[in-house]
């Protein structure tokens, strides 16, 4: 009998606390438990303040939580240090939020050979082509040296898209990227997760308000107050 792939991401009883041991002590999160396969395309919904994302940023290796435990990619995250948070993020993990945060004095192409630079110390050839590919997927071939002044608010956010898949990441969290543009623009956008899904066999949990999408995804997880209702 052949065993079950290893999820690419797997929580177990995640619980996040803010302000330990005081009067105002609050917990946000209250024991999240779920697993993404590799492949998979899920939307998580829940209105304002439900703790989406809290719990995207623990994903991410962001925050930690205050209890429980977290997978990615078979490596438990609970005892790694900051640097080694830092190494499994940026091996592994691809963000896209809602508002691009582009680096303003660097062209396209640069913003997008930002994650390359980090990892690698210096932007390599096949980098540089990887960046030039990714951003022709995503309909920008020719602005590769506009500065984010210069393009529009889609624009932007498809630099950010290619950014966030330059190092082929098998986990996408992407947090309501679509949540600032028109309807076409936004459909546009998903598309593009979609695709990169389906070609590279990257996970994707994307956060989203819009029901459109989120009817357009393998599966929908709902978050109201710290729970998570559906799976």
């Amino acid at each position: 009998m052949t065993a079950p792939p290893t999820p690419i991401l797997r929580l177990d009883g995640i619980r996040k606390s803010y302000n330990l041991g005081t009067p105002v002590e609050a917990e946000v999160l209250h024991g999240i438990s779920l697993s993404l396969q590799e492949s998979e395309f899920v939307a998580l919904k829940g209105p304002s303040g439900s703790g989406k994302s809290t719990l995207l940023n623990i994903i991410g290796l962001l925050e930690r939580p205050t209890s429980g435990t977290l997978e990615i990619a078979g490596r438990s995250a609970q005892d790694l240090d900051d640097a080694g948070l830092t190494a499994l993020r940026g091996a592994t993990i691809g963000f896209v939020f809602q508002f691009h945060h582009l680096l303003p004095a660097f062209t396209a192409l640069e913003n997008v050979l930002l994650p390359a630079i980090i990892a690698q110390g210096v932007a390599k050839p096949e980098a540089e082509a990887t960046a030039r590919d990714l951003l022709a997927r995503v309909g920008l071939k020719g602005s590769e040296y506009k500065r984010p002044g210069e393009l529009s608010g889609g624009m932007q956010q498809r630099v950010a898209i290619a950014r966030a898949l330059a190092l082929r990441p098998r986990l996408i969290l992407a947090d309501e990227p679509t949540g600032n543009l028109d309807t076409v623009t936004a459909d546009e956008i998903f598309a593009l997760l979609r695709a990169f899904n389906r070609d590279h066999g990257s996970a994707c949990l994307i956060v989203t308000h819009d029901p459109r999408l989120a009817a357009r995804c393998d599966r929908v997880l709902e978050l109201v107050d710290g729970r998570l209702l559906g799976q």
